[in-house]
C-alpha cells in the first residue's frame, strides 16, 4: 500500500511563504509524475504543479512564477515552495503520485492565507 504523507501547511499572511513536503512510502523514482493539487470547500480539486520523473514541470497559470515544485528522488520527497501567497491560495493541498494506471493521494494539508 503506497502512502503519501504531507506536511508544511499552516496560516500565513498575504505575501508570505510556505514550503509543503510530501514523502512517499515507496521509491519515488517509480512514479511517473508527482503533483500537488488543491481544493476549496465546494470546489473541484485542481492541479497546482506537476513534476515528471525526468524533470519537466507544469504549473497552473494562477501560481506560475510564485510556486516552485521539486522532487528529491533519493529522499522520496516532493516539495512545493510557495512564495508571494495570496488569500485565493487558501485551500487544502493534496499530494499525488501517478504510476499508470494508478493514482495515490495524501491526506491533505491546510494552507490558509489571511491577515
Amino acid at each position: 500500500q503506497v502512502r503519501l504523507v504531507e506536511s508544511g501547511g499552516g496560516l500565513v499572511q498575504p505575501g508570505g511563504s510556505l514550503r509543503l513536503s510530501c514523502t512517499t512510502s515507496e521509491n519515488m523514482f517509480s512514479f511517473e509524475t508527482m503533483a500537488w493539487y488543491r481544493q476549496t470547500p465546494g470546489g473541484q480539486r485542481e492541479l497546482v504543479a506537476q513534476a515528471a520523473r525526468y524533470g519537466s514541470r507544469i504549473y497552473a497559470d494562477s501560481v506560475r512564477g510564485r510556486f516552485t515544485m521539486s522532487r528529491d528522488n533519493p529522499k522520496n520527497t516532493a516539495y512545493l515552495e510557495m512564495n508571494s501567497l495570496k488569500p485565493e491560495d487558501t485551500a487544502v493541498y493534496f499530494c499525488n503520485a501517478h504510476s499508470p494506471p494508478h493514482d495515490y493521494w495524501g491526506q491533505g494539508t491546510q494552507v490558509t492565507v489571511s491577515s
